[in-house]
């Protein structure tokens, strides 16, 4: 079975929460907003790859989008993360890999934002990139991932379906035993009288004690003998939270969407343990928001959603990060890697036990 094959959550009737979904139940809900995945797989040594996530068409770099910083638990090598947390911005292609290869996939943002045109004068960049681990699955000392991959991710990225599951950067991921991948979702919801949305990828490669909609799935597994040969309730791994949202976000309440993702963690079983590098990075493709360069030349003014209003965005944000992580895991295939075999979940038998809870 090939993740083509697999459904994403609602389809076998795994509805979460309250709030509708964007057309696409994906973060390119979210306008201009595009995603790209160049995958790299080499029998079963490698499973690897880049996934990148464009806020906008545009030039990133002169049009820069306000952005929100938030740490669940900080074992990871999130670059560019300082900056976003003082400055409250982002100036690049948001992009995800392996804990080894960020120093290769900075170089390609680098090199994509020092190429686009209009950026010849420019002499500093700060490239975002995350990232978990697969060593697991994937040979990762042997740093496949180059920085052409990055600039293929980001020519194939698309605003259309996110391909989601064990590629890209969730090529060697591992979620609570299970093979983890790459996981997409989003909701609209409504403040102050106008509709927004919040839109969420998800690198996951993290564990716990895996739960669905309440359900204790994973230990449920476990006492039919149906989990793999890792152990199910393992806390340590990783994972990286993408939010984008259309709604006219200061940097300090993007901040805030951010820290409401971790809720959804929680509630899949996560308690975000010390060796899990758990991270949110948010962003506002608002025109009305954006760092231009009229906005930095002097003192302006920008459109911005008050305190009282953001809560639908906070739930709407909690949501989606919960059922991004649930299509993670269910279009995750079995995957043979490097160091053994991660199984995909068993859908089969998740069914039944969500239809008798």
């Amino acid at each position: 079975m090939t993740g083509a094959d697999r459904p994403r959550a609602r389809e076998i009737g795994v509805v979460v929460g309250t709030l509708p979904t964007g057309p696409l139940n994906s973060i390119t809900d979210v306008g201009g907003v595009r995603v790209g995945h160049v995958t790299r797989r080499q029998g079963t040594d490698l499973h690897t790859g880049v996934t990148v996530v464009m806020p906008h068409d545009g030039n990133l770099y002169d049009d820069k989008v306000p952005a929100g910083l938030a740490v669940g638990n900080g074992y990871g090598k999130l670059m560019g993360a300082t900056q976003i947390a003082e400055l409250g911005e982002i100036e690049t292609p948001i992009a995800l890999t392996n804990t080894l290869s960020v120093p290769e996939v900075a170089a390609g943002v680098i090199d994509w934002t020092l190429a686009y045109a209009g950026n010849e004068s420019v002499v500093s960049v700060n490239a975002v990139v995350g990232e978990t681990n697969d060593s697991y699955l994937n040979d990762i000392r042997r740093r496949v991932v180059r920085a052409e991959h990055v600039h293929a991710a980001i020519n194939a990225a698309s605003a259309g379906v996110v391909d989601e599951g064990g590629v890209g950067a969730g090529a060697g991921t591992m979620a609570f035993g299970w093979k983890g991948g790459i996981g997409s979702s989003s909701r609209v919801a409504s403040a102050g009288g106008s509709d927004y949305t919040v839109g969420i990828l998800a690198q996951v490669n993290y564990g716990g004690d895996l739960h669905i909609l309440g359900v204790p799935v994973g230990r449920r597994l476990s006492a039919s003998g149906s989990s793999d040969s890792l152990s199910a309730d393992a806390g340590d791994g990783s994972v990286m939270i993408v939010i984008a949202t259309d709604a006219p976000l200061s940097d300090r309440n993007l901040a805030r969407l951010g820290r409401r993702a971790f809720l959804a963690l929680g509630r899949t079983g996560s308690a975000m343990t010390n060796g899990s590098g758990d991270y949110a990075v948010a962003f506002s493709t608002s025109v009305s928001a954006r760092r231009t360069p009229a906005r930095r030349a002097g003192v302006s003014t920008s459109e911005e959603l008050p305190n009282e209003l953001v809560s639908p965005l906070f739930q709407a944000t909690v949501e989606a990060t919960e059922e991004a992580v649930y299509n993670a895991l269910f279009k995750a295939t079995t995957t043979h890697g490097y160091r053994g075999i991660a199984e995909a979940l068993p859908l089969d038998r998740v069914g039944p036990m969500l239809e008798r809870s």
